[in-house]
């Protein structure tokens, strides 16, 4: 076996905590008419409360929950405004009653009440104040709560000298993004419509009328243009509603200037994750025109169906999240490539759910259907075969971590050599794992899986966060010459 001569776990994890809550909105019931009946009836009951007891009633509510939170009062407000419409004595509530019925529709949500797992790790925006041979790493992190429903979450670390590891402690109130004006593309609103089998002549008419970047208040001025014509027409409607629906699957959220890494929060905001937002892969990308950007793929989840989704930031402050289009962005773990080869922009993918995959992005925003890669062949992965983040380049070409599933649904985590100028060829590959589950992390909340959305290589060491049992990160480091060294040559493309 490959893995026990290459990898180096570290005695340092991250586990999860259940201290670290976020609020969300509250409401008693568990129907619609219960909903209705119940909230209408805790409204009047608080609204009978004397001024003096409700301002009792709220210092005692921040004064216990205050300082787990940033700004409190202000989702208090947020909620009550919410519910505000069942409120029939609203104009006679005091502003501390208001805050209170506020409170009252509020509850607490640990994030990571359930696991936390599949990281990827990334170079850190902030690299002030570090010693020679260290690098400062930003860490994504997939945070699962009550319900399996997952955020992504973040950590800060320091990494090196060697194999040297110092995560930043984690402590302090989160913050959920806030939503904030997004500049939406039209190509992708375009690829949106034609995925979803609404390109026609009354899209095609308002698309043609938008600008190449616009804000929601431009795509309402583009359908006033449309002519009568096609207003008239009986899909008129329905195509005008899928554009706004399709239009608002992107958006943007920011978090204050002077919160940390470790303390935002990125919370589902569409329909389609409305369910969880699952295994971020964050890559620093880096094009000779434009200035280096950190993006990342993930999952969106509805409960039911997937949504392949992209996520974009300069600074890992203010995001923005766009969904992916076209044939090859129809599966899980679609993970991007750091820069563009041969000027085109690529990914891998699993598309076929088995799989692994190399896709492309065409001239319309779309992902072409994939090059295969390599398919489920050995022992340890004859279930699936699909990435474990975006690919990392070396001079003896694209270094690929893989994850293969076996018997028992076993997850181990190989690799994978693709050509540095065609990437379509596989040049080499490691035969039997790098890294399986040892004793230790056999037991989880999914057992039997180790499991990671990316790596970096600094000073010649890659550095492996990975999940364990889906429910703890751990880390492991490899000599990167000793890893490339021991991966077998491969005189042809891999196609299963």
């Amino acid at each position: 076996m490959n893995g026990p001569a290459l990898v180096t776990r570290s005695d340092l994890a991250l586990t999860p905590d259940p201290r670290r809550v976020i609020v969300k909105l509250f409401m008693p019931g568990e129907d619609a008419v219960l909903v209705d009946r119940r909230t209408h009836a805790l409204v009047d009951r608080i609204a009978d409360l004397s001024d003096e007891q409700a301002d009792g009633q709220l210092r005692q509510t921040l004064t216990r929950f205050g300082r787990r939170h940033r700004d409190l009062e202000y989702t208090f407000r947020q909620h009550y405004e919410i519910v505000r419409h069942r409120v029939a004595r609203a104009d006679t509530l005091s502003p501390a009653g208001r805050l209170l019925v506020g409170a009252y529709f509020t509850h607490e949500y640990a994030v990571e009440g359930a696991a936390l797992c599949n990281p990827s790790i990334v170079e850190h925006p902030d690299q002030s104040a570090l010693d020679a041979g260290q690098l400062r790493v930003a860490i994504s992190l997939r945070q699962i709560g009550e319900g399996h429903l997952s955020s992504v979450g973040f950590a800060s670390a320091v990494v090196g000298p060697a194999t040297r590891l110092a995560v930043t402690d984690r402590s302090g109130p989160l913050v959920v993004g806030r939503l904030t004006t997004a500049n939406h593309r039209r190509d992708l609103l375009a690829a949106g419509m034609t995925d979803e089998g609404g390109d026609n002549e009354i899209s095609a008419g308002v698309l043609d009328t938008l600008p190449a970047s616009f804000d929601e208040a431009a795509l309402e001025r583009a359908i006033g243009r449309l002519p009568s014509a096609l207003h008239s027409r009986v899909a008129a409607q329905g195509t005008l509603e899928q554009l706004r629906r399709t239009n608002a699957a992107s958006y943007a959220t920011a978090f204050p200037a002077d919160s940390q890494l470790h303390q935002r929060v990125l919370w589902p905001n569409t329909p389609d994750e409305s369910n969880g937002m699952e295994d971020a892969r964050f890559i620093r990308f880096r094009d000779a025109a434009a200035e280096p950007v950190y993006q990342a793929t993930y999952t969106g989840y509805d409960g039911r169906d997937i949504a392949t989704r992209m996520v974009s930031s300069t600074d890992l402050r203010r995001f923005t999240m766009t969904p992916m289009r076209g044939p090859g962005a129809r599966n899980k773990g679609i993970a991007l490539f750091p820069r563009t080869v041969g000027g085109r922009h690529l990914a891998l993918s699993r598309t076929d759910g088995e799989t692994i995959g190399l896709i492309t992005l065409d001239g319309k925003s779309r992902w072409s259907l994939p090059v295969p890669l390599r398919g489920p062949s050995r022992g340890w992965d004859l279930i699936q075969v699909g990435n474990c983040g975006s690919p990392i380049e070396t001079d003896a070409g694209w270094l690929v971590l893989t994850h293969g599933v076996g018997a028992m649904r076993q997850y181990a985590i190989g690799a994978l050599l693709l050509d540095l100028h065609q990437p379509e060829l596989v040049i080499g590959e490691l035969v039997d794992p790098l890294l399986a589950p040892d004793e230790t992390e056999r037991d989880g909340y999914v057992p039997n899986v180790v499991y990671s959305c990316g790596g970096l290589v600094h000073d010649g060491v890659l550095w492996l966060p990975y999940g364990a049992g889906d429910v703890r990160v751990g880390f492991a480091t490899i000599a990167l010459a000793a890893l490339l060294a021991a991966m077998a040559p491969t005189a042809t493309p891999a196609v299963a």
